[in-house]
């Protein structure tokens, strides 16, 4: 299933259990703000991180999964017999969802929400719990890399990003796809 902007999908105890790791991975980095995509199962995954390190989760819309529109809910199979489903996969900066948004709208969206959320938290850490298409949209715009090859990355669910941004300079990509390593060697530059 295509779950996109779908309300109502809960964590299952797997992703229980991801993200109380996610929320031990955090431990002892200083975190100077916490934001979550407003769907049940990024929040649901931001909530022990949030009681962990005892900040106020923020929601942001732009933090979002990317507008399926009407092809939310669909089951893939059926989606990939579909002729537009090999763009989707091939040349996805030329795709845009029928009733929904196109990938470069989503990159877009979540690139200016990191861009406002690093601004409001200059020099800061800041902790941001969203889903695979608009992280691995993230990185790669962070990675220089055309929208077309995004899908290339692996973004899997309770795995920690991270890019570090600094003024005046290309983005750094610190790491992606992480479930292993302690994040308390992660600060701001």
């Amino acid at each position: 299933m295509l779950p996109g902007l779908a309300p109502g999908l809960h964590l299952s105890e797997r992703g229980r259990v991801q993200a109380e790791r996610v929320a031990e991975r955090l431990a002892g980095l200083h975190i100077d703000g916490l934001y979550s995509s407003p769907l049940e199962r990024a929040r649901e995954t931001a909530e022990p991180a949030a009681a962990c390190t005892g900040l106020t989760l923020h929601e942001d819309a732009g933090l979002l999964e990317c507008d399926f529109g009407e092809w939310t809910g669909a089951a893939l199979a059926d989606l990939a017999a579909l002729p537009q489903w090999q763009t989707v996969q091939q040349t996805p900066s030329a795709f845009r969802f029928p009733d929904g948004e196109s990938f470069a709208q989503m990159q877009a969206r979540m690139v200016g929400t990191l861009e406002a959320l690093r601004t409001a938290h200059a020099g800061g850490v800041v902790v941001c719990f969203s889903h695979a298409d608009p992280i691995k949209a993230a990185v790669a715009h962070a990675l220089g890399t055309h929208l077309d090859l995004f899908q290339r990355i692996v973004i899997g669910p309770g795995s920690v990003s991270a890019i570090s941004y600094s003024e005046g300079q290309a983005p750094a990509v610190l790491m992606v796809n992480s479930t292993l390593e302690p994040l308390i060697g992660l600060r701001a530059s």
